[in-house]
């Protein structure tokens, strides 16, 4: 009895310790980067636990096919999509990226194994590419983690009633804002509508250097174009990027002496997660709103956003890199000592 008890605690051990990680860090701060990586672990775990007590020939046969075959169904939908979204948007940088993870995932898989078999018995070569391997995990591992709970973010219920709401620019055609911003627009616009029209739109923007007005005015003239009052609406009009975007706007909208309140944050879904993370950085309080991108054109920017938020998450590779020098270096280190301390 006390045995299968033993067992019992050492399979439901993991789902326990993620979920209380999880739920602490969630219930602090739902936009942190580390409740990404909890819940992965968490559903990772559930899974070993359904796996468990459900094992049977199928599943594990369906495991074992799902291990190889993830990563080449993964680099043919990045194929396909990234030559989906080139047609469609044209070829430049961010509409390569779908294309550039997939060459980075097949010399991640394929490259390695090459440089180990062509440097056989090199203990430089196998360190590196242990190194190689590790970093690759962990880019991958974070990826699926941002991925899965980006989503998760984006689905949970929003109840709470807003003060401001926020619209994030995202380029325009001449005086015109884009398809993608309209979009963004409109969902502010439905927000507002649904709680009764008393917040105040705050659409912010700058003018960049190839627009003949600022996001802002734009947004501005769309939304008293489709019936929203003047009075309804706040611009800020001076950022040019994310976080500017934010900054700016906790600015003004300290300034109008409200004292506490509650943002919405209005972007295309896939930004909403880092419009969140950047909020709870500069001190906002509120929600991130999604509103709905084009299916073919969410692969490239999530990866876009990942790209961004890995930037501002880059410890972890060089713990990783630290802790593969510390181990290279450890032989030559002892040997010192024994040099400098012979007799002790």
């Amino acid at each position: 009895m006390l045995s299968v008890l033993v067992e019992e605690l050492v399979i439901w051990f993991p789902v326990v310790l993620w979920g209380s990680l999880f739920a602490w860090s969630y219930h602090r701060e739902p936009r942190q980067f580390k409740n990404a990586i909890f819940f992965l672990l968490l559903v990772l775990s559930l899974i070993g636990v359904v796996f468990l007590y459900s094992y049977s020939s199928s599943l594990t046969l369906f495991l074992v096919l799902l291990i190889p075959l993830a990563p080449i169904v993964t680099i043919i939908f990045l194929v396909v999509n990234g030559v989906r979204v080139m047609r469609r948007e044209g070829v430049s940088l961010p509409t390569l990226l779908p294309l550039l993870l997939a060459v980075a995932i097949i010399a991640w898989l394929v490259g390695l194994p090459l440089v180990l078999g062509r440097f056989r018995g090199s203990s430089v070569a196998l360190s590196l590419a242990a190194l190689v391997c590790v970093l690759g995990m962990w880019f991958f591992f974070s990826f699926v983690a941002l991925l899965l709970y980006s989503w998760f973010y984006r689905k949970l219920p929003r109840k709470r009633v807003f003060d401001y709401i926020i619209i994030h620019g995202a380029g325009l055609r001449g005086e015109e804002p884009t398809p993608l911003l309209k979009g963004r627009i409109d969902k502010a616009v439905e927000l507002w509508k649904a709680q009764g029209a008393r917040a105040i739109l705050v659409p912010s923007g700058g003018q960049g250097s190839d627009e003949l007005i600022s996001e802002a005015e734009a947004m501005c003239r769309y939304l008293t174009a489709n019936g929203i009052p003047q009075d309804s609406i706040l611009l800020e009009d001076r950022s040019t990027t994310t976080m500017e975007n934010l900054l700016f706007a906790k600015h003004l909208l300290d300034a109008q002496g409200l004292g506490t309140y509650r943002c919405a944050f209005v972007t295309s879904d896939y930004h909403v997660f880092r419009t969140a993370l950047y909020a709870s950085k500069v001190g906002l309080k509120g929600d991130g709103i999604g509103s709905k991108t084009a299916g073919y054109y969410f692969p490239t920017a999530f990866i876009r956003e990942f790209i961004a938020i890995t930037k501002e998450h880059w410890l972890p590779y060089v713990i990783i890199t630290m802790i593969w020098a510390a181990s290279v270096l450890a032989p030559y280190l002892g040997h010192l000592l024994g040099i400098l301390f012979p007799n002790q």
